[in-house]
């Protein structure tokens, strides 16, 4: 998700590996109406929570780094 406040933007992200979706029926994400939350396992992929944050730790840095790159359109002006 996106939040601007004060012309400053804050970014994030999530990622439900087996949550009770049924908590989030009255979440819109990203503002996209026509699709609600999903989870990892929903989508037939089974997640161990420890794997997950292994590997989110092992690529933050490069995540992190790509967020600082110019969208490719931009790049082009």
């Amino acid at each position: 998700g996106v939040r601007i406040r004060r012309w400053v933007t804050m970014h994030g992200f999530a990622v439900n590996l087996n949550p009770d979706l049924s908590h989030f029926g009255g979440i819109v994400p990203c503002g996209i109406e026509e699709f609600g939350v999903t989870s990892m396992e929903r989508l037939g992929k089974t997640v161990d929570p420890g794997a997950w944050d292994r590997a989110l730790l092992a690529h933050a840095d490069e995540f992190l780094a790509a967020l600082e790159k110019p969208c490719p359109q931009e790049a082009a002006e």
